[in-house]
């Protein structure tokens, strides 16, 4: 059989060969450091026989398919020690994560597990590793997978066994342990050098609060000591960063229960931070010809059905509300209302591109265990727009919308990648016709590649009604997360028979293409928070200028100080309580306020300042003109990096 390598390749194998002979064809290192292999975009195990002639690439922990199947085995290992250490337990599931792995158990009556036990967890998965046990593949009548799980009194199991009746069924089996599970595992549990038990928390069983409370375990692994080390650094720095906590000590926002959990109360500073961070997209807008509208709340449940998003996304939407006798729904995104705006009058192809941007609040139903702060909320404002443009402007509109996403995270110091999310083989899925969806991938990659963008290709993550664009940036402490999109549509303008005059006087159907580079505003200031470890830079900070006169003498004069700075637009906090200087230091830099201007009668008298700045201290007299200087110098977006 001939075997295709990613770097183009070709070499012949016996037919049968496993992917573990492919590795140690390549090279001892490479069958050593190996995890899994994917043959033909299908991930398996290195043990599984190859027949026929396939494209191949070999899998290791630098590989993101590397990492997921590291961590599941490694949650396997896992539920191994608990078994061992916990008799009786049941496990139902334990699925590797974007950065390491969990298990939920229900752990046996009058049992639990605390943190001061995760020593011993870890002892033994040390252990079981060393064994060298070999994770094998088993498959299995469902009828056998019943009883197996039956005399072990294992309803979870069960329950997930009746939605798989009909389907292969496979376990996994290393040492004592075995699973249901359909894979891929690394070849022996001797891959799992190094693994830290995180923490413990509760899971409702699927997610329903109206089910049993098990015990959540999550863990990470790695092949390396210093690959751990390096993850629990940054674990610990991501917990400084932790945006509820920030929130809370800089005063941006609170969450309370009489309000509503997910539904946040934006404090004054926060309130400054968004919208200054709105001001400066608007700014970046209005160069580009955008007309900023505004949408109401709630609309009528119709305007859903004929977009598809009810009863589409029913189960994130909140229940429809009579009003009379019609139905409104609290609005879970703002695209309707702009067709809505779009077919207000009749266009030609001389309005368009016609480009609508609105800051608008939205409302999803999230489950209380997924509600984090406000990184992800049930009333959140997203920075929408939707262009409706030609067939013949599509290309130099999605130019200019990867330019203006790219400018504003480059903005804020977040290196950006990208990826392509297109439409699968699923038909239920996906609105609209194939030939258009095949044009409008076609169009995206062609932009991608004119524009020399580094990117993926995610099939089956497209939106419904179009392919899209997705945007994933890298903060400070090398986390991904996944923001900005743009997306092309051809559906809606059918659906809401969305209409131009061309110059051949004729009717055509616009394209539609959505665009949100911040996203939800309240997940990217949760970002920005963790991003900047809340050190904001000097043109975004709240507070960017506290004034501290040392006494009661020098009061005067920080007063006509603040006026001044106040007149020339920064935001100013005046302390004039009767407190020691280092106090009111302190806490000028608890506040993570950019510069504190300190005052004492040698500043008074030479019309100067002692200028302070965070994190930096104490930079010396400087005149007040050289200081309103500096600060005019910092005052545009992008002036400072991150500290």
């Amino acid at each position: 059989m001939k075997i295709s390598f990613p770097n183009g390749d070709i070499r012949e194998f016996p037919s049968g060969s496993s992917g573990m002979h492919i590795a140690e064809s390549i090279s001892p290192g490479l069958a050593r450091n190996a995890l899994g292999i994917v043959v033909d975009n299908t991930t398996l195990d290195l043990s599984t026989p190859i027949t026929n002639d396939a494209s191949v690439r070999i899998l290791t922990f630098s590989d993101e398919e590397g990492r997921q199947i590291f961590w599941h085995s490694s949650a396997h290992l896992m539920a191994e020690a608990i078994q061992e250490l916990y008799p009786g337990v049941k496990f139902t599931i334990g699925p590797p994560i974007e950065n390491g792995f969990y298990y939920d158990i229900d752990l046996p009556e009058g049992k639990k597990i605390t943190p001061e036990d995760f020593p011993a967890i870890e002892q033994k998965m040390k252990e079981l590793a060393k064994a060298n046990a070999r994770f094998e593949r088993i498959e299995i009548a469902w009828e056998d997978a019943v009883t197996y799980y039956r005399e072990r009194d294992n309803k979870f199991k069960l329950e997930l066994l009746d939605e798989f009746k009909g389907e292969q069924i496979t376990f996994y089996r290393q040492g004592e342990f075995s699973d249901l599970c359909r894979g891929t595992h690394v070849p022996s549990t001797a891959a799992i050098k190094y693994a830290k038990i995180l923490s413990v928390a509760g899971a409702y069983w699927r997610g329903d609060s109206d089910r049993e409370m098990l015990t959540r375990l999550y863990g990470v692994s790695y092949p390396k000591k210093q690959m751990l080390e390096e993850d629990l650094h940054r674990r610990e720095e991501a917990e400084r960063r932790d945006h509820r906590k920030l929130g809370k000590q800089l005063e941006i926002f609170t969450i309370t229960q009489e309000v509503g959990s997910g539904l946040p109360l934006w404090l004054p500073n926060g309130t400054v931070l968004r919208r200054t961070l709105e001001n400066f997209l608007r700014s970046e807008q209005a160069k580009r010809g955008y007309h900023e509208v505004l949408t109401p709340h709630i609309g009528h449940l119709d305007l859903y059905k004929t977009s598809g998003h009810y009863p589409y996304y029913a189960d994130s939407q909140y229940s429809p509300i009579a009003v009379d006798d019609d139905e409104y729904l609290l609005k879970p995104m703002n695209c309707p209302h702009h067709h809505m705006i779009y077919s207000s009058k009749p266009r030609s192809y001389r309005d368009l591109p016609l480009r609508l941007s609105e800051f608008g609040n939205v409302y999803r139903y999230e489950q209380s265990g997924e509600l984090n702060g406000i990184s992800r909320t049930r009333g959140f404002t997203v920075d929408d727009a939707h262009i409706y443009c030609t067939q013949e402007d599509v290309k130099n509109e999605l130019k200019s919308v990867v330019e203006l996403v790219t400018y504003v995270f480059g903005t804020f110091g977040l290196e950006a990648s990208t990826r392509l999310s297109f439409r699968d083989d699923n038909e239920e899925k996906y609105g609209g016709e194939i030939a258009l969806w095949d044009h409008a991938q076609q169009v995206l990659k062609e932009v991608a590649d004119e524009m020399q963008l580094d990117y993926g290709i995610d099939e089956g993550e497209a939106a419904f009604y179009g392919p899209k664009i997705d945007f994933v940036v890298r903060d400070a402490i090398g986390r991904k997360w996944q923001l900005g999109t743009v997306q092309i549509d051809y559906v809606m303008p059918e659906r809401f028979n969305l209409e131009y005059v061309g110059s051949d006087n004729a009717k055509h159907r616009p394209v539609i293409i959505h665009r949100a580079p911040f996203g939800s505003m309240e997940r990217f200031i949760s970002i920005l928070i963790e991003h900047f470890a809340g050190n904001f830079p000097f043109w975004l900070a709240p507070v960017q200028i506290s004034i501290l006169p040392i006494g009661g003498d020098q009061h005067n004069y920080a007063q006509s100080l603040n006026d001044r700075l106040r007149a020339l637009g920064y935001r100013v906090e005046l302390d004039l309580r009767n407190e020691k200087i280092s106090r009111k230091i302190a806490e000028s830099e608890q506040q993570k306020i950019p510069f504190a201007l300190v005052i004492g009668q040698k500043e008074v008298e030479a019309d100067s300042v002692s200028l302070r700045e965070h994190t930096v201290g104490n930079k010396g007299l400087l005149p007040l003109n050289e200081a309103l200087a500096l600060f005019a110098g910092l005052s545009t977006p992008g002036a400072q990096q991150v500290a």
